[in-house]
């Protein structure tokens, strides 16, 4: 699944921010004083708003609830629950286990998306109880709460670009007033919500369910979480795969870059695509570099005048540059891409509007997921690095080279963590992870959100003998939901069958259209 988080966010795509464990744990931090209890299972109700919108799933779905401390150095202290959600295995007399699941974000609900992407992981049902859950600060998970739906339309329409020095005032203030709501409203829980925690929760979440092993399934910032799972607990790892993996040795910095060069290589492909497929695009230009200089005259002709959006809501040059970023999460988004793009050149802007509320959360009800407010404080948690506003400004031209159209964007979204509250303790983390069972780590080569670059690092850090590298030669973020049979046949027969893949392996096998 893509990571739809705000162009805002430092850690864009699920998250490439480094992850950071919280100040004063440690590996013998009492985490191991009072144990889960089994969970209590029962019929799952429709998604809370935090988590989105949509109706109750069917009746193959149940829920629970699991407590965790909320401080793991006071283990018996204050509690938290966590939302969790699993579909039973079909065939329960070769029943392997569970199989829990991260859709990244951070930020993502787990228990509102499994459902839905369930059809995609039919054959692992059969021998697999399928587990999600909303990791703490997400959903209905002690949900992180900042601004309310109004606020937070007013939040999004500031120029995430500024120029002038009103703009960057603005800017800096819209900013410092969101933190101050997090603070406000979620002060309890914001020191609590870093990726060391969650990793924990998730050992935690596997005793509870009964399972002496961890078979994970982690996508995109779930790479991260898995890495740091593996790396504090190898000797429970079990059956896992890491698809769309974020790249644990850079930084903030470096790997929001990463991103903007990622985001443009994927403008790049599509815009290949629209140039090869000739009038049958309804984009101006005949080269990639026509299109997208058209697409950066776009974005200037909004920033001057945003056009009519949805409601009485414009499109603005900042939604216009989320709703572009949301659609190179998938090949199969590229229609609407170019749908929008066609629309927004003739004064029409619903469609790119629409985009953006997705990677912004927002409902089509005007309301929002906590998917933007965690996202910023498991980042601000995690990461270490605050930038001020000369560092920034510094920064820029680095990120304008890396890409024209998103460069600008990503670098001014390096400040969302400047006025946070609560410190970061690193830069990137540890994910070595000996002695822990094979985990297979695969790289999209045209990921835009987490570069296929990544997914090499993170072999070489988990260390020899546990990771085990697969190339997908594809677009859009994450592998084994394009539909590819050769990176669905490995990972199935590793899940199910223990089946390691040799490492190396590249999918999919044969060119697309060879016999």
């Amino acid at each position: 699944m893509s990571r739809t988080v705000t162009l805002r966010t430092a850690a864009l795509a699920l998250a490439a921010a480094a992850l950071v464990p919280l100040t004063g744990c440690s590996d013998d931090d009492g985490s191991e004083k009072a144990r889960p209890k089994s969970l209590s299972w029962g019929p799952c109700p429709a998604p809370a708003p935090a988590e989105g919108t949509g109706e109750a799933p069917g009746k193959e779905w149940e829920c629970a609830a699991l407590d965790v401390p909320l401080d793991y150095g006071r283990p018996d202290g204050e509690t938290v629950e966590l939302a969790v959600i699993r579909s039973r295995a079909k065939n329960q007399k070769e029943r392997i286990g569970s199989l829990i699941y991260n859709f990244g974000g951070p930020g993502g609900s787990g228990v509102a998306t499994l459902p839905s992407a369930a059809k995609d992981y039919a054959r692992l049902n059969e021998r697999y109880d399928l587990v999600s859950f909303d990791p703490r600060g997400v959903g209905r998970s002690a949900a992180v709460r900042c601004e309310d739906d109004k606020q937070l339309d007013a939040y999004y329409a500031v120029d995430g670009t500024p120029d002038t020095p009103a703009e960057v005032q603005t800017f800096v203030d819209n900013s410092k007033r969101y933190t101050a709501a997090c603070q406000r409203n979620s002060g309890r829980v914001l020191p609590y919500v870093g990726t060391l925690n969650a990793a924990r929760d998730l050992d935690r979440l596997r005793e509870a369910l009964g399972d002496d092993k961890l078979h994970y399934f982690g996508i995109s910032y779930g790479t991260e979480l898995g890495g740091v799972y593996a790396h504090l607990f190898p000797q429970n790892v079990g059956r896992a795969v890491f698809d769309a993996v974020v790249d644990p040795t850079k930084t903030a910095l470096q790997g929001s870059l990463g991103q903007a060069e990622g985001f443009q290589l994927a403008l790049d492909n599509f815009a290949k695509d629209c140039v090869d497929r000739g009038d049958a695009c309804r984009l101006q230009g005949s080269t990639v570099k026509e299109i997208e200089d058209n697409i950066v005259a776009l974005q200037k002709s909004l920033e001057a005048q945003p056009i009519p959006g949805i409601g009485d809501r414009r499109l603005t040059a900042t939604a216009a540059t989320g709703g572009i970023a949301q659609a190179l999460y998938s090949k199969d988004y590229w229609p609407l891409l170019e749908q929008g793009l066609d629309e927004a050149e003739g004064g029409q802007g619903q469609l790119l509007l629409a985009l953006s509320d997705a990677m912004n959360g927002r409902n089509p009800d005007g309301t929002y997921s906590n998917i933007g407010a965690a996202n910023t404080a498991i980042n601000c948690a995690d990461s270490k690095d605050r930038y001020s506003l000369e560092r920034t400004r510094a920064e820029l031209p680095a990120f304008r080279a890396a890409s024209p159209v998103f460069g600008d964007y990503l670098g001014w979204a390096m400040m969302s963590c400047t006025p946070w509250p609560v410190p970061g303790a690193w830069q990137t983390p540890d994910v070595s992870a000996p002695g822990a069972a094979p985990i297979v780590v695969i790289g999209n080569t045209g990921d835009p959100a987490t570069p296929y670059e990544g997914a090499r690092k993170m072999v070489d850090e988990l260390g020899k003998g546990v990771g085990v590298e697969v190339t997908y030669k594809g677009q859009g973020h994450g592998a084994y939901n394009s539909g590819d049979t050769c990176v669905q046949g490995l990972v199935d027969a590793y899940l199910l069958d223990g089946k390691v893949p040799p490492a190396g392996t590249v999918c999919p096998t044969k060119p697309t259209g060879q016999a």
